[in-house]
């Protein structure tokens, strides 16, 4: 089975399923949300190994922090995946609640 390389993967905002969403076939990957207090608390982040080393949860959590910056809305990284992201991209950290 091919699969797009890195960066030519979409990203779909699933709103009523509240996640982000990213895959090939039978697989996906995802980024879990829920909106508390009115802010976006991160919940899990999932890559089945069939995709991994392809960015999928790099491009997942960004375009969760870049609906939260656009909506206005404070971040809570309970995914230690989300945590670690913003740590290691400062651009993000002034999302957190």
């Amino acid at each position: 089975m091919n699969f797009p390389a890195p960066g030519e993967t979409t990203v779909r905002h699933n709103a009523a399923a509240s996640r982000f969403e990213a895959g090939e076939g039978a697989y996906l990957a995802v980024a879990e949300y829920v909106i508390a207090d009115g802010r976006m608390v991160f919940t899990h982040t999932l890559v089945p190994p069939e995709l991994r080393g392809r960015g999928l949860a790099e491009q997942l959590v960004r375009a969760g922090l870049e609906l939260a910056r656009a909506e206005g809305r404070r971040v809570v990284p309970q995914c230690s995946y989300v945590a670690a992201f913003i740590q290691r991209h400062p651009e993000f950290q002034s999302l957190l609640a």
